[in-house]
This record gives C-alpha cells, sequence and structure tokens, in this order.
C-alpha cells in the first residue's frame, strides 16, 4: 500500500495552513510598527465595526473559545487599547470597549490591507482570484462550522 492519501501534497489543511501562517508573516511588520499582533489586530477589527461588544460576541465572530480571546483581551487593555466593564443588566457578561488610544489605531491601520493585496498581486494572482479565494474560504468555514453542531464560537482543531 502506497497510502497517497497521507503524502503531504496530497493534503487540503496543509496548503490552507501554510497560506495563513504566511499571510500573517505578512502583516508582521505592519502591525509590529502599531504595537499589536494579529489576533489583537483582528479585535480591533471588530470592535472598530461595532464597538461595545461582548467577549462571547468577539469569541464567536473569530470562532475561538473565550478562553482563548480573554488573556489578548486583557493584553490589550494592559496595553490601553481597550477596556473591558461588567455590563450593568447582567454581570456575568463583560464589554469590550475602545479607548481613545485604541480607535486612534484605526487610523494607521487603515492602509494594511490594502497594501497587504498588493503585494500579492501578480500576473498569475489577479485581484478577482484574491475575491474568489475569500468567498470560497468563508464557504468552507460556514460549512465547517455548521457541521461541527456546536457552538460557533468552539474552536475546531
Amino acid at each position: 500500500m502506497t497510502y497517497e492519501q497521507l503524502k503531504l501534497e496530497n493534503q487540503l489543511c496543509f496548503p490552507v495552513y501554510a497560506a495563513s501562517r504566511l499571510i500573517i508573516r505578512e502583516y508582521q511588520p505592519h502591525l509590529e510598527k502599531l504595537g499589536i499582533t494579529y489576533p489583537q489586530y483582528l479585535v480591533l477589527m471588530l470592535l472598530w465595526e461595532t464597538d461595545g461588544r461582548t467577549v462571547n460576541e468577539i469569541a464567536q465572530a473569530l470562532i475561538l473559545n473565550t478562553n482563548t480571546v480573554t488573556p489578548i483581551l486583557k493584553r490589550m487593555e494592559a496595553l490601553g487599547f481597550i477596556e473591558r466593564k461588567r455590563s450593568n443588566e447582567d454581570e456575568r457578561r463583560v464589554i469590550i470597549s475602545l479607548t481613545a488610544k485604541g480607535d486612534h489605531l484605526r487610523e494607521e491601520a487603515v492602509k494594511i490591507p490594502e497594501r497587504l493585496v498588493e503585494g500579492l498581486l501578480t500576473d498569475d494572482m489577479k485581484l478577482e482570484d484574491l475575491h474568489r479565494l475569500k468567498e470560497q474560504l468563508y464557504a468552507m468555514i460556514h460549512f465547517l462550522t455548521e457541521k461541527g453542531g456546536g457552538e460557533p464560537g468552539d474552536e475546531r482543531t
């Protein structure tokens, strides 16, 4: 038996994993200038879109467990980018809001997505290809999240 199904080149997961790591590596110089990590950048993007989200909402949007998101949020609070407050209606809920410092980062971060895309465009990789790939990946994420049967914020391995 040749075990073709176990060859790395025949796996779907590896090119997705490798591409993710390489894209995040492309973000790093831009994010280092802002003093944030990629996971912190994701949280900030969510809050720039809608400020005052709960920890659960952030975890759900990032498809992570709250116990993964909480240390990220604590670090961001220590850096002065966000503040965490207990909800007046339900003390179990923690509301995450931008500080002026966190909101100010938006102006510095606004050019990052454009620079990243420009760096990916080649004769073989057009803007339409990137849009199509993003749509296909979101379709896969949706399918796998639904298939998992658990909470959308549950981590998948």
